[in-house]
């Protein structure tokens, strides 16, 4: 087996090339467009201001702002439907960003149908992707960024999906910190049925318009939505949602929900007796609830909230735990049951102590998480294992190392650990495979090269309580 050192993983992140001539960032006009939405964004954060409406949004969409946004696209990311690459579409990019630019001017742009893929979900089912085009995601990637500047003062502390310095770790901490609340009794675990595939377009404008006027702006976002899919050569219009996949999706998710789930939760939380609060990250989110007869009430305020903003809450998916610091205490005693888990962004969220006994919350991931990486890294080395060992060295030391940047949280150790031996056993079973002559005739010969090339060790990452 030839020699090869251990690769350092390297994150794929938004590429900003340098190119001939002066580049977009220096370009006056695109400082412009940055300080008008710095204003934007302050005027969000102040009380007198912050319900202000914007007209003329649109003449932020300069030749200077896309070929900006074009140089923030991902270079490898997949293509749409007309299959033009980030490279084949630099090649004239001049020309390419001056026609876009006419065509916006005059209302003469209209988006192309997203090329449908899917995903392989835990369930064995799939998640369907919609893939906008290259000049799809320039245009896409202004109007998200001047939408983010609108609403990201508006937005509650609650909300912790696709936003700025919050990610799932910040979730995860607003979490534990309502755990070890002692007001907390009860979590409503709620699922939304097919959020993104069920997204009312209308609902969805006029949300908008309570704080743009322009009616260009809202016309290219109705476009954007009633662009439609091509699969298998078809395509179908789309009279309701907004695929996962398009870069403006996952803002407007979090305007729909803003107006429709969390403004309408802070109010409740204002008007029913004892605790109610509640923590989201994109469609997914948990209610944490003092009293018992407060939690059937709020169920059904909650079907009949989501009915009007035409959402549907999954029955089967949602469900009603009791936990919490009481819980676990009257548990621990005797005088009642165990308190129940609930699973939050790929972790069991449950009641544990600390080495001195004390309550504390505790999180691990989840069986079914835990079970689709080891399947998705199973399937990955079952299909490469022919590749030069050091490639595939390469590709696993990257694929641990962002496994142990999302789960490595403290009180997860074991997890992770039980994760890389399992890893381990796949490698082994698999690289064996490679060839009628074994790789490796006994485990202990593994062991030893794995001692000479060691993958990465599990680390906690993120400490999510001290």
């Amino acid at each position: 087996m030839g020699n090869h050192g251990g690769a350092k993983g390297t994150s794929e992140g938004h590429h900003r090339e340098a190119h001939s001539g002066r580049t977009s960032r220096q370009d006056p006009r695109v400082q412009k467009v940055d300080d008008r939405l710095a204003r934007i964004a302050k005027e969000a954060k102040d009380p007198k201001t912050r319900h202000r409406r914007y007209n003329n949004l649109v003449w932020m969409v300069q030749e200077a702002t896309l070929e900006e946004s074009f140089y923030q696209l991902k270079k490898k990311a997949a293509v749409g439907v007309d299959r033009v690459t980030w490279e084949a579409y630099e090649a004239r990019l001049e020309e390419n960003i001056g026609r876009l630019y006419r065509r916006m001017k005059s209302m003469g742009y209209w988006p192309k149908p997203l090329r449908r893929a899917y995903i392989p979900k835990g369930n064995g089912k799939k998640r369907s992707l919609g893939i906008p085009t290259v000049e799809d995601k320039i245009v896409q990637h202004v109007f998200a960024k001047i939408l983010m500047a609108i609403y990201e003062g508006l937005f509650v502390d609650e909300s912790h999906g696709y936003r700025p310095k919050r990610g799932c770790h910040t979730a995860l901490k607003a979490v534990d910190r309502h755990m070890r609340d002692r007001r907390t009794n009860w979590v409503i675990d709620a699922d939304i049925k097919g959020f993104f595939d069920n997204v009312d377009h209308d609902v969805m404008m006029r949300m908008l318009e309570k704080r743009i006027s322009d009616w260009r702006f809202l016309e290219y976002i109705r476009r954007m939505l009633k662009s439609g899919v091509m699969e298998e050569g078809e395509v179908r219009g789309t009279e309701k949602g907004t695929p996962q996949g398009g870069i403006i999706s996952p803002v407007l998710a979090n305007i729909y929900l803003h107006y429709g789930l969390d403004l309408w939760l802070k109010w409740i939380e204002e008007k029913v007796k004892g605790k109610v609060a509640h923590v989201r990250y994109a469609d997914d989110f948990v209610i944490f609830v003092e009293r018992e007869e407060t939690v059937e009430w709020l169920r059904e305020a909650l079907r009949k909230r989501m009915k009007a903003i035409k959402l549907e809450i999954s029955e089967e998916k949602t469900k009603v735990v009791e936990t919490g610091p009481r819980a676990y205490e009257r548990w621990k005693r005797g005088g009642g049951r165990k308190p129940g888990v609930f699973q939050f962004l790929g972790f069991d969220v449950y009641c544990t102590t600390t080495k001195r006994g004390r309550y504390r919350p505790g999180m691990r991931t989840s069986g079914k998480r835990f079970r689709r990486s080891l399947k998705r890294c199973k399937e990955w080395l079952k299909k490469h294992r022919s590749e030069p060992i050091k490639e595939i060295w390469r590709k696993l030391t990257v694929m641990l190392k962002g496994y142990y940047n999302y789960y490595g949280i403290n009180g997860n150790y074991d997890r992770i650990r039980k994760f890389l031996r399992a890893v381990k056993r796949l490698i082994y079973k698999w690289l064996n495979r490679r060839s009628q002559k074994k790789t490796w005739k006994r485990y202990e010969e593994f062991a030893r090269y794995l001692e000479r090339y060691p993958l990465p060790k599990p680390r906690i990452v993120v400490q999510i309580w001290s």
